[in-house]
């Protein structure tokens, strides 16, 4: 059987990059994300000029650089899990033009509750070592187990960054859900069960399409 090709998309918070190794471990597939693919060919001579140039400036790679550092990520891979592209809808129909896609799933996560998963973040600015208040809270509250230094709230984990993330995933990213959906393409899933429920949710439904 091929490899399948695999879109995943949902909100930040809603357990993409998760629920991405799970699937890759499964169906022995690559995780192409567009940040890996970025860092990976930032040399990457484009007509546009290289993904360093913008990065260098802290500008937003536009969109035909992006394109076709996904579209030479994809060529390269026998199947994969899309994670993080597309973002907008121009994105998604350049996909379309460069790749058919087995399977469209979408995780579907209320605000509050990707607000209550973003924001409960704590990191440890000694040793790197992450935390969640909720869901992996360390052994004394506001301690690091590892090394004992105070953890700390990453500034884009406030609640202020949190909810502009939200609403730019809002204006951008939805009308490609509705691309998809439309076109009777799009399964999608309950983010917001645990993460064993998500991944058993997603296996039967990538294995009712690939059959």
């Amino acid at each position: 059987m091929e490899r399948p090709r695999i879109l995943l998309l949902g909100p930040p918070g809603a357990g993409k990059g998760t629920q991405s190794e799970n699937i890759v471990d499964e169906f022995d597939i690559e995780h192409v994300t567009t940040g890996d693919a970025l860092r990976a060919n930032k040399d990457m001579e484009t007509e546009y000029g290289t993904p360093r140039e913008f990065m260098q400036k802290g500008e937003l790679v536009p969109d035909p650089v992006v394109n076709e550092i996904v579209a030479q990520a994809l060529s390269d891979a026998e199947g994969f899990v899309l994670d993080g592209y597309p973002r907008n809808l121009s994105q998604a129909e350049y996909l379309d033009d460069i790749t058919e896609l087995d399977c469209v799933l979408s995780l579907a996560v209320p605000r509050d509750e990707l607000i209550a998963r973003l924001t409960g973040r704590r990191v440890c600015p000694n040793c790197g070592a992450t935390y969640h208040v909720e869901f992996n809270p360390p052994e004394t509250d506001g301690v690091c187990d590892a090394c004992g230094s105070e953890l700390t709230q990453r500034e884009d984990d406030s609640e202020s960054v949190v909810s502009e993330r939200l609403e730019v995933y809002e204006e951008t990213t939805k009308p490609v859900i509705e691309f998809y959906r439309e076109r009777g393409e799009l399964v999608e899933i309950d983010g917001e069960q645990s993460p064993d429920e998500v991944w058993n949710d997603l296996q039967l439904a990538i294995e009712d399409e690939l059959n």
